[in-house]
């Protein structure tokens, strides 16, 4: 198959629509579903990232894309039974390595992730399949599928739940083009490998970069070059629990990030896991009630009339003072920014959230400023020489 048509481009008025390649055949089966224009960019986007998360950790991954970034990404690691519980995965049973990578990739920002297009860098398990068929999603790529994973996904929507299959062998040509106004753009693939080398040059008095820092700047890295720019990520223990995508300033992406992370360890905060929810109250219904209340506008499910269709009791206001003390809890997370930080504000914010551990391309005219504000922490910050913009 050299081409595919598609029912319409990014909006329904946008047509013709197709996905082809000029030499060879598209390294793609379409298992079920039919894979609209933004599915295949997400699925596209999606498969590289955790294609070189498998490659730089040794672990599975999957990751959770909307609207060509990532919402999450994460490595196959176990998950403690907090974690379990915010993902909504207590009664799934044992999970294998790769739905553990696709629980945390879809449960660090499940706001972000609702809709989501998924992809795994394994062949998918019936482990996995379990866990995708109870979620809202538009579709999953992968390199292959069990049949008894298939024939869990095949009765998603109705069998039209889009199911693809990557050829893991494809290689791409080494100069990529997109056009833009009916001009032509042409560059080099992005083929950085994201390796130790890359966090060699530590430039504060802290030194002391764990392995496992090591692998989650590494996780902060790769999933930034998938990432519409300005992107920063905050990663802890394997996985992206905040990302901040397609800022025009670094620092109102740092922010937004790091509130995403915020909201992650918040999520765990006994206030939030004995929440009172009544019987039978659906996941989104549970994830947007949750995501208001350890917010600003918390009101919004506690006052009288709202709090009764989502509680059995109102729960007590979540402070201002005892989410910052539970905040103060947070620690060893690792950041990683596509291009350099311009102030020590970006340094600031990041503290906020535990960040200890930076990899950043480093350059700007007043990196002694970022650097004595690193120091100012003990933080670790490596400087990579390298830009990750994605556009």
């Amino acid at each position: 198959m050299k081409e595919l048509e598609l029912k319409y481009g990014c909006n329904p008025n946008q047509k013709p629509s197709r996905i082809f390649i000029k030499e060879g055949e598209l390294p793609i089966k379409v298992l079920s579903g039919r894979p609209g224009y933004i599915n295949f960019m997400d699925a596209f986007n999606g498969w590289q990232l955790v294609r070189e998360l498998k490659k730089a950790t040794g672990l599975p991954a999957a990751t959770s894309f909307k609207h060509v970034s990532p919402a999450g990404a994460a490595v196959g690691l176990p998950l403690s039974d907090t974690l379990k519980k915010i993902y909504w995965v207590e009664d799934a049973g044992e999970l294998s390595p790769l739905a553990c990578a696709y629980a945390r990739a879809r449960g660090a920002d499940r706001m972000s992730s609702f809709g989501d297009f998924i992809s795994l860098s394994d062949v998918c398990d019936a482990s996995t399949a379990a866990l995708i068929k109870r979620e809202v999603s538009d579709g999953v790529i992968a390199p292959g599928y069990t049949p008894e994973a298939l024939k869990i996904l095949k009765q998603k929507k109705n069998g039209n739940y889009n199911v693809i299959e990557m050829d893991e062998a494809y290689v791409p040509a080494p100069v990529e083009c997109k056009d833009v106004f009916g001009i032509t753009f042409e560059q080099g693939r992005n083929e950085l490998v994201v390796d130790d080398a890359l966090f060699a040059n530590i430039v504060t008095e802290n030194k002391d970069l764990t392995a496992a820092a090591r692998t989650d700047l590494a996780v902060a890295l790769i999933t930034l070059k998938y990432t519409q720019s300005n992107s920063v990520c905050y990663v802890k223990d394997g996985q992206a629990i905040g990302i901040g995508a397609g800022q025009q300033s670094r620092i109102h992406c740092t922010r937004l990030a790091g509130t995403k992370a915020d909201n992650w360890f918040l999520r765990q905060a006994p206030q939030v896991l004995n929440l009172p929810f009544v019987e039978n109250i659906s996941r989104a219904d549970r994830d947007n009630a949750i995501d208001v209340y350890i917010g600003e506008e918390y009101e919004d499910v506690l006052a009288d009339g709202a709090w009764q269709r989502l509680f059995t009791s109102r729960p007590s206001v979540f402070t201002r003072e005892e989410k910052r003390a539970w905040l103060n809890q947070m620690d060893n997370v690792a950041l990683g920014s596509d291009a350099f930080f311009p102030f020590g504000d970006n340094i600031e914010r990041a503290h906020k959230s535990g960040v200890k551990y930076i990899a950043q391309p480093g350059g700007s005219i007043r990196d002694d400023h970022v650097i004595e504000t690193c120091n100012k922490y003990h933080m670790v910050m490596a400087f990579t020489g390298i830009r990750l913009f994605h556009h």
